[in-house]
């Protein structure tokens, strides 16, 4: 049991930093040989702090233990909200911009609905998990449609212009670039592995499903990315990316991580999956589209207050976790 504490520690450890390589590297190699900072932006950063969820739970489905990519994907999204927005938010009210309560939220609140319904059968199956990731890539594709017509338009993109400064401020060679993405590779596989085995191990020696350690160690430590993230804009005072960050990283765990881990390998979904995860999860994004719509008096910001509002959530939804690990 020691070491298998010790393997998800450093598991973890080396999991986040595997990532910021990774996605440092393919930023740089992607603008040396020339992609657009909206590309990069889009597919590289935007979707580079899901990383460790994609890894994680790709190779938990692969090695024959579902529960836990699932427990890892809904777990984070979970912990998105409820420990780091609502952090944040406690830290600084946040602005919540037009795009994201427009066409982010909207579209999440449908795939959460679809995965709903592909969870009353009992599994999520390779079919399934197919028409997740389909979905996942039309709205990437639908997004930089949109992106390129606003730049077009000479609206400017702040996701791409975040991006070219984060580049900017780290030069790197082609030749450093590329070293760096293949050691991140390299390492987020080599640290999943290690992370995976070390949870399996946990649950079985507590005699609880991976689901459960998903659902917590494995979810939040898979988060850190999302919170690092989130405190860099928070700090550049770029308050409205923090929401935007936090809605596209539960967007792409919904779709493309579970998606993913489906089609991999079948996931079998416990009724307990829907009632409690997934209802959780839906109830702390529902509470965000109402605080970014403006409920009750101030439109486009959540507060303190709500901040609050999402941390004692997540408490209470973590307690109860740990309450059934102890039992």
């Amino acid at each position: 049991m020691l070491l298998a504490a010790v393997a998800v520690i450093a598991g973890l450890v080396v999991l986040i930093w595997s990532a910021d390589r990774f996605v440092d590297g393919a930023a740089s190699t992607s603008a040396r040989l020339g992609l657009s900072p909206l590309l990069i932006g889009m597919l590289v950063i935007g979707f580079g702090t899901s990383a460790p969820e994609l890894t994680v739970s790709a190779l938990a489905a692969a090695q024959g233990n579902p529960g836990l990519a699932l427990g890892n994907a809904y777990g984070s999204n979970i912990a998105n909200i409820g420990l780091i927005l609502g952090l944040v938010a406690i830290v600084s009210p946040l602005a919540v911009s037009t795009s994201v309560i427009r066409r982010e939220l909207p579209v999440l609140g449908v795939a959460m609905l679809v995965s709903a319904l592909m969870m009353l059968g009992g599994m999520i199956g390779r079919l399934e998990g197919a028409v997740l990731l389909a979905a996942l890539l039309g709205f990437i594709g639908f997004s930089i449609f949109n992106s390129r017509r606003s730049t077009a338009a000479g609206e400017v993109d702040s996701l791409a212009t975040d991006t070219m400064t984060e580049i900017e401020s780290h030069p790197m060679s082609l030749k450093v670039s590329v070293m760096w993405t293949l050691i991140g590779l390299v390492l987020l596989i080599a640290s999943s592995r290690l992370l995976v085995w070390g949870a399996v191990e946990i649950a079985q020696g507590l005699g609880v499903s991976d689901l459960i350690i998903g659902l917590t160690v494995v979810a939040v430590g898979t988060s850190l990315p999302e919170l690092a993230s989130s405190l860099s804009a928070l700090r550049r005072n770029e308050h409205d990316l923090v929401v935007g960050n936090v809605v596209g990283s539960n967007l792409f765990n919904t779709l493309g991580v579970v998606g993913l881990a489906a089609v991999i390998a079948p996931v079998e979904v416990g009724t307990e999956v829907l009632l409690r995860d997934w209802s959780v999860m839906t109830v702390m994004t529902v509470l965000m589209a109402v605080f970014a719509l403006g409920w009750p008096s101030r439109a486009g910001r959540i507060t303190r207050v709500d901040g609050m509002v999402f941390l004692a959530m997540y408490i209470a939804y973590t307690t109860y976790m740990v309450s059934l690990v102890l039992s």
